[in-house]
């Protein structure tokens, strides 16, 4: 299965066609298992067969639930692990050597305070990668720094650049790390899940230092985050994860006001909405699945609602089902058989809704969860 690329999804969202800074074409991780029960030759299928596109000066966030594989996505193109198969395009030719693309492509972690050396200040985390990569040295060195730390908003920086990271609030390290990964003046930043550790209070000013970094220096931004509310708000365009796979993509408001698959639509019921007044309606079922023995067909049919008796036996491919806006799910492809579209029952499909177990008051926000509008079918 292929998705669409995720360029056309950026055109059609009115953020330009040119050629893609980074691009991923089939770009698949397994990771092998080494646990004494498991057997021979099992592997964790983490990533499978994902394509994407990252313009310059366009935000690209990848949803989806914790162990969906998107942070092995983060770091398959960052080139701090190996891909199984597939690759990785920079300007659309091979990646060149590992100092000249650190100096293009830049990592943003999750923890901060994990990222930064706790023995050594703000000075140093910034002037290391300067050093390393001969950006700077002497008097110049301490110009660069302070210019670092006006960029992500830590003034002033003669303050800032002789604290150490304990003495620093979760968003200000933050920034820090984001300071550290411009020093390279990069042209992609990957950030992956940059304010899940951080304060719901100091969220929107990272996201908004990310929007800006966009807006002033047209940088190409891969947004990785598990909040779709998030992501609306800060991305152009959305591709959705499921165990490994993108299985769906589109322009950003598109993918979260017409959901085309039932898994988008059970992560935005799941999302926080003041304007709806009624309980969320989780009609999907169940836990993600095992990644060493994968359901066959498509991965999401053991605790989809709409599961039909092909979506247990063959994989979807991709259907544009809007410009720009594609969707890998069985309920868009036309001609199916009567025996194909049977509705799928089995033990999978017969356990607690996911709106059943306990939750805590106020974790869920109201939206009702329908069927994906099929090709040519009148909306209701």
């Amino acid at each position: 299965m292929t998705i669409i690329p995720l360029d056309r999804a950026h055109t059609a969202n009115g953020a330009g066609g040119g050629q893609p800074v980074l691009a991923a074409r089939g770009l698949t991780k397994h990771f092998p298992v080494h646990a004494h029960r498991s057997p021979r030759g099992a592997v964790v299928h983490a990533v499978e067969d994902v394509t994407l596109a990252l313009p310059s000066a366009g935000i690209t966030a990848v949803v989806g639930e914790s162990g969906s594989g998107k942070s092995t996505l983060a770091r398959l193109l960052a080139q701090l692990i190996k891909p199984t198969a597939g690759t990785v395009l920079l300007d659309g030719a091979a990646v060149p050597g590992r100092q000249r693309y650190a100096r293009q492509v830049q990592l943003v972690l999750q923890d901060p305070f994990s990222s930064l050396n706790p023995v050594h200040n703000v000075r140093y985390h910034l002037a290391r990668p300067l050093r390393v990569h001969g950006l700077a040295s002497g008097a110049s060195l301490d110009a660069q720094i302070a210019e670092l730390l006006g960029r992500v908003a830590l003034t002033p920086a003669d303050q800032f650049a002789v604290k150490y990271p304990h003495e620093l609030s979760g968003g200000q390290r933050q920034r820090v790390a984001i300071a550290r990964a411009l020093a390279m003046r990069p042209r992609v930043l990957l950030a992956d899940e940059p304010v899940s550790m951080l304060d719901v209070s100091i969220r929107l000013g990272v996201l908004n230092l990310l929007a800006g970094l966009r807006e002033r220096e047209g940088l190409a931004i891969l947004y990785v985050t598990h909040d779709i509310a998030s992501a609306r708000y800060l991305s152009d365009v959305i591709a959705v994860m499921y165990a490994g796979q993108i299985i769906e993509s589109g322009p950003a408001a598109q993918v979260t006001d017409a959901p085309a698959h039932p898994y988008t639509q059970l992560l935005l019921s799941a999302a926080p909405d003041p304007d709806r007044a009624q309980p969320p309606s989780l009609r999907g079922r169940g836990a993600p699945p095992n990644l060493i023995r994968p359901p066959a067909g498509c991965r999401f049919h053991p605790r989809c609602p709409f599961a039909m008796t092909v979506c247990a036996e063959e994989r979807p491919m991709a259907i544009e089902v809007a410009p720009g806006h594609s969707s890998a799910c069985w309920l868009h492809a036309p001609g199916l058989t009567a025996a194909q579209s049977r509705p799928l029952t089995g033990p999978a499909l017969t356990g607690p809704a996911l709106n059943e177990p306990t939750s805590a008051p106020g974790d869920l926000a109201p939206q009702e969860t329908h069927r994906p509008q099929g090709p040519g079918e009148e909306k209701r």
